[in-house]
């Protein structure tokens, strides 16, 4: 009867490690969801901060035509003096 004894007792063991295994497969799907829930939410801000800095680019390049400034060329201007300079925009400059 020793072998049924081993047997019930690896049966056992099987049944814990299953259990075990099924805990962490749940707790793993959780945080997946809870992840997938925040890539949503943060694509969903991104695209409405895309569409504001859309929408404020357009007010700014209308109001440099306006006062008869060509948008592009600034643009051009700023970005060769970054390159230039060798600084990022909007980097911290240390004098803050």
């Amino acid at each position: 009867m020793v072998g049924l004894g081993n047997a019930a007792k690896k049966i056992q063991q099987l049944s814990d490690l299953a259990e075990k295994l099924y805990a962490r497969v749940t707790e793993l799907r959780e945080m997946l969801e809870a992840t997938q829930e925040q890539v949503d939410d943060t694509h969903e801000r991104v695209t409405q901060l895309e569409r504001q800095l859309d929408e404020q680019r357009a007010l700014v390049d209308a109001l440099a035509e306006e006062q008869g400034l060509d948008p592009e060329m600034l643009t051009a201007t700023a970005a060769i003096e970054e390159a230039e300079s060798g600084t990022e925009p909007d980097a911290p400059t240390g004098d803050e």
